[in-house]
C-alpha cells in the first residue's frame, strides 16, 4: 500500500492550493493521507472523500478522548504518541471501536521533543521541522559561552571532545513483538527518514519475520539471535526501548553524535545464470566471503575465491561504482543485498 504524507502545518497562502493536490494524487490511487492539520484533513474529506485517513504521529495522540475524537472525524488509523507506554497503549486500544487501526514506531531515530514539536531547527537556521525539513540540531556538538565572555567557548564535558546534550538514542522494539500485539498495536511503524535502501530492506526483513514468527508461534515466540543481530548491521545510534516499560534507562548518548557502522554494502545482485552471480557494485569489494541479504530470508554467507568483469577476464577488485562484476556462486535471487563486515 502507499501512504501519502501530508502531515506539514500549510499557512494560509498554501492552504487553497492544497485542493487540487489532494485530488491530483487520489486520482493516482494512493491508499491513506497521513496527516496532521484539521484544516488539511478537512480539505481530503471534501476532496478525497474515498481516501482513507491516517493521524500523523506529530498530533501528539495521548489518551482514548483524543483518539475518539480524531476516529468521530473519519480517521481509520491514528500514528500514537512515542512517549506513551505500552500499559496506556492498552487502555487506548480498550476504549476505541476496535476498526480504528492503532499504528506505533517501534525502530529508529527519535526526536528530542514530544511527538516532533520542536522549534529548535526552525530558530537556528530557518528549517522548519514542523515542514519536513528539520537540520536535526539536536545532533550537534554544543558549547558554553557567558554573556560576559563572548567569543570564549567553554567545553561540556562528558567524554574527551565535549558533549551532545540532546542526541537522543535510537528506538529498537525487535525482541518485544509480542507484548506490542498483546497490547492491540495494529501496525508498527519504522522511521524511515532519509535512510538508504539497504536500510529499509534490512530493517524490514527483521520486523517481517519477527512478526510473521510470533503469529506462527504464538505467546512463547523467542525472537531467532539472527534477527536480533540484523537491527545492528544497519547505520545506528546506540539502541532504547524508548518509553515502552516506563521511563528510558538509556535515553540518549551525550559524547558522540555519529552513528555505529559495523557493515557495509557492497553489491546488488542483478543477475544469476549457469552457476555465475552478476552484480553491481555499490562500494569498493575484493574476492572473499560476503553475507546475502534475501528478502524474507535470514542471511547466509557466500564465497567469491575470483572475480571477473563482464566479459569474464579476471579482476583483483571491484572499484568503481556500479560496475558490473561476476563470480560463481550458488544461486541468489536478483535485487538481493551483498554485504560484508567492516574490518
Amino acid at each position: 500500500k502507499v501512504y501519502l504524507t501530508l502531515n506539514t502545518l500549510p499557512r494560509n497562502d498554501e492552504i487553497d492550493r492544497l485542493s487540487p493536490f489532494i485530488k491530483a494524487v487520489a486520482h493516482l490511487g494512493i491508499d491513506a493521507f497521513i496527516i496532521t492539520d484539521l484544516g488539511t484533513l478537512s480539505l481530503v474529506k471534501e476532496n478525497a472523500p474515498d481516501v482513507d485517513i491516517h493521524i500523523s504521529v506529530q498530533t501528539g495522540i495521548v489518551n482514548y478522548r483524543s483518539a475518539l475524537f480524531y476516529y468521530n472525524l473519519g480517521a481509520k488509523r491514528i500514528v500514537l504518541a512515542r512517549e506513551l507506554t505500552l500499559c496506556e497503549i492498552s487502555e487506548i486500544r480498550a476504549k476505541t471501536p476496535p476498526d480504528l487501526e492503532i499504528e506505533a514506531f517501534v525502530h529508529g531515530a527519535i526526536c528530542m521533543s514530544v511527538s516532533g514539536r520542536c522549534l529548535i531547527s526552525n530558530y537556528l537556521t530557518g528549517r522548519d521541522a514542523n515542514r519536513g525539513d528539520c537540520a536535526q540540531p539536536c545532533r550537534w556538538k554544543y558549547h558554553l559561552v557567558e554573556e560576559k565572555r563572548p567569543g570564549e567557548y567553554m567545553e561540556i564535558y562528558e567524554e574527551n571532545g565535549g558533549a551532545y546534550v540532546l542526541n537522543a538514542n535510537d528506538m529498537c522494539l525487535i525482541n518485544h513483538i509480542p507484548a506490542l500485539a498483546k497490547a492491540g498495536i495494529t501496525s508498527l511503524k519504522i522511521e524511515g527518514r532519509a535512510k538508504t535502501d539497504y536500510y529499509v530492506a534490512v530493517i524490514t526483513n527483521a520486523y517481517r519475520n519477527a512478526v510473521d514468527g510470533y503469529l506462527t508461534e504464538g505467546e512463547g515466540y523467542q525472537t531467532p539471535d539472527w534477527i536480533m543481530n540484523e537491527v545492528d548491521k544497519v547505520s545506528h545510534r546506540a539502541y532504547t526501548k524508548g518509553f515502552y516499560f516506563g521511563p528510558p534507562e538509556n535515553p540518549q548518548t551525550y559524547d558522540n553524535g555519529g552513528y555505529i557502522r559495523n557493515y557495509e554494502l557492497i553489491a546488488v545482485a542483478e543477475d544469476y545464470s549457469d552457476g555465475i552471480l552478476t552484480v553491481i557494485q555499490k562500494n569498493k569489494f575484493y574476492p572473499g566471503t560476503y553475507d546475502v541479504l534475501e528478502p524474507g530470508n535470514a542471511p547466509f554467507a557466500i564465497t567469491a575465491e575470483q572475480l571477473y568483469d563482464e566479459t569474464m577476464n579476471p579482476i583483483e577488485a571491484a572499484p568503481h561504482p556500479t560496475m558490473k562484476v561476476k563470480f560463481l556462486s550458488p544461486p541468489v535471487k536478483k535485487g538481493a543485498y551483498l554485504r560484508i563486515k567492516k574490518t
